[in-house]
Order: C-alpha cells, then structure tokens, then sequence
C-alpha cells in the first residue's frame, strides 16, 4: 500500500472519491491512479461504530443507519481535506450499492447521489464484495486471473476473479460467514464484540486439541462450506462444561477459542487446497492466492493459508490490516477500474441490500423475492 504525499504527486494522476457504509463503517478515502503506476492512497477517513453497538451484542440497524447519515458528509470533506483537494479534482464518484444492511447503503448511495449532481462528476455504483476483491489490484497490482478468498462477517466465497466485473464462485458457504461465527463464539463465551480479535487473543493462549469441533463439509467434494454446525458444537460442549463444573474457567475460554479456530483454519485450508487446484488447472502465467475481508486479520488463519499456497506454488497475498476491515479506500480504486472498463451509473442508482458477483450461478443463500445473498 503507497500513501500519497503532496510532494510526490504529479500531474497525470487522477483522483477517485470512495463512499463505504454498508455496515457499521462510515467512511470516504480518495485514491489516485496514474498511467504505469501503482494506485495511491491518498487519504481515508473511517468512523469506527462499535461504541454505538456495544451494549446491544451486535450491529443494531437502525442505529447504524442513523450513524451513517449523520457522518458521511463529514466523512468525504475530511477526506477532500486531507488530500489537499475539491471535488473539481474528482474524476468520478464510487459508491458501494450494496450488498449490506439496506438502511446504511441507501445514506451512502443518496451522499453520493449528491456530490454527483451538485459536482457534474461521474457516479458509480460498487459492489461490496468487488471492492474487497479487488483490494490486491491496489496493494500489489496483483495480476488477472488470481484466485481471491473473501472472508467476513457477512461473506464467505472462493472467487476466480478474471478482470474488474467478472467473477466466477467455486465455492462459498451455505449458511454461516466465519466472521459471523467468530462474533457467536465470543457471545457465547462473554467476550466483546466485535469478536474475531477477542477469539484470536483467547485462542492464542490456550490449548488447540482439547475440545473436537466439526470440520464440516470436508467430507463432501467441491469448495462450499458450513460454519453453522461448528458454533452448535461449541454451544452444546459449553453448556455440558458449565453443568459438570458450575461454569467455565479462564484456560476453558481459552482453550475453547483455540479449538475453535483451529477448527475453521483447517476447513478454510482443506477448501483452499481444492480451489487452487480448479485456479490452477487455468494455467495462469501469474498464479496469486488472495485474501481478503474482516477474518483475513487473523494472524492464524493468515499463515495456515500462506503454507497451503506455498504447497502449491502459488504465491500468497493478504492485504494491510486496516484495508481487510472495511474502508471506502477499495471502493475508490475498484471505481478506478470500472471508471477505465467505461462503467457509469445515474442518478437512478439504487441501494441493494443483496448482490451477487456470479450471478450466474445457482444462488447459495436465499433466492427470494429480496434476490441471492450470495
């Protein structure tokens, strides 16, 4: 990741405003491309909800919404700020569209909408999930096609991604994200939320081998996996523990974060290992093993997937810390490239709180009046 200074600007760049907010991350960044270079970060501001969130165990749409509104003019100006900049300077306006939770899209869409017909910039709509894919195209200028593993709270996918609109899923979960499961586990065992780095920390100092999870679906062939049976699992051993010994123990929470992430690292390798073998039967000239999303900070899970690619030969690539969590930097540079691809939305842009990348395969979850979640 390069961050831009205002001395080492020149003047073939153009700047790219990013509005995030599709779920409890208010935030605006501004990215500049350059013809040959490498995309820069040149600034992003994100407001950070978990304070609003604490006392409720979990993301509260409304009040999510209510955030969103109230901060992302605050938001886009500080990054206008920031980056030493107007919006003169734009050379188009990215927006996610979805998907998320609706209330929070629609206050990101409708700012955007704004600055658009106010600026007489360009508008475009971004897919969520394209903007985490795409986030090794602005750290590393990854190469097309590489294979991306999209790990989160809401998301769970293996993606062949060809260029900046086609993305073809071999795999993804049923029911569960592994970031939704993570957030469960430490609700059950009276950690904080947001819970993956809770877990992580516990899980670091206790004993992986003690307790036996499921590892499901590695029973079946293909890449699709399953978290729901994992956190059933834990529940139940949790509430056999309490009844045998009155409640649990520091080493029992410890040790019951490390079963459980060793559990999910060895379901998201195992499913790793199968979709390298389908990416590598493409032949790619360049073959890279992306991850990315909120999960993708796990330092664990991070390194088990490392090993698994240098199995293969493949070389690995995970993205900054504060770019896996999400930000409006990758919803700038993935405007980048759909802004080059001739891609441009109206004002008739809508807020999708479902949007599948592959939208020609079958739907993994729900297929409904409201569309696939994914």
């Amino acid at each position: 990741m390069q961050v831009s200074t205002l001395e080492n600007r020149d003047l073939g760049q153009s700047f790219f405003l990013g509005l995030e907010s599709s779920c409890d991350e208010t935030a605006a960044a501004i990215v500049s491309t350059s013809i040959g270079e490498n995309a820069q970060i040149i600034s992003s501001i994100v407001f950070d909800q978990t304070m609003l969130h604490k006392n409720f165990g979990g993301i509260v749409p409304e009040i999510a919404a209510r955030a969103h509104a109230e901060r992302m003019d605050f938001c886009v100006s500080q990054a206008l700020q920031e980056a030493a900049i107007s919006l003169n300077d734009i050379k188009a306006i990215a927006v996610t569209a979805g998907p998320g939770l609706i209330g929070g899209v629609l206050s990101g869409v409708m700012c955007a909408k704004g600055l658009a017909l106010g600026s007489g910039k360009p508008l475009i709509g971004v897919n969520h999930l394209a903007g985490h894919a795409l986030t090794p195209r602005l750290t590393d200028r990854v190469k097309y096609p590489y294979l991306m593993l999209l790990i989160s709270g809401g998301h769970c996918q293996f993606l062949l991604v060809r260029n900046a609109i086609s993305f073809d899923r071999l795999g993804g979960t049923i029911d569960d994200a592994p970031g939704e499961a993570f957030d469960k586990t430490a609700r059950l065992l009276g950690l904080p939320q947001p819970g993956g780095p809770f877990v992580e920390k516990e899980g670091a100092l206790g004993n992986p081998n003690r307790f036996h999870f499921p590892r499901p679906l590695l029973d079946r062939s293909g890449c699709d996996l399953s978290f729901s049976g994992l956190k059933t699992a834990l529940l139940r051993k949790r509430n056999e523990l309490v009844h045998e010994q009155g409640g649990l123990y520091e080493k029992d929470r410890a040790d019951f974060c490390a079963s459980f992430e060793a559990a999910v690292c060895d379901v998201l390798v195992e499913k790793s290992r199968r979709a390298l073998a389908k990416y590598l039967k493409l032949r790619p000239k360049t073959p890279v093993f992306c991850v990315a999303g909120g999960v993708a900070a796990n330092q664990r899970i991070r390194t088990k997937l490392e090993h698994a690619a240098n199995q293969f030969g493949v070389h690995f690539v995970a993205p900054p810390l504060p770019l896996c969590t999400d930000n409006a930097a990758m919803i700038a540079y993935a405007g980048s490239e759909l802004y080059a691809l001739g891609e441009r939305d109206d004002l008739d842009l809508i807020a999708k709180p479902r949007w599948p990348l592959d939208t020609r395969k079958p739907a993994l979850l729900g297929g409904g009046k409201k569309g696939a979640k994914a």
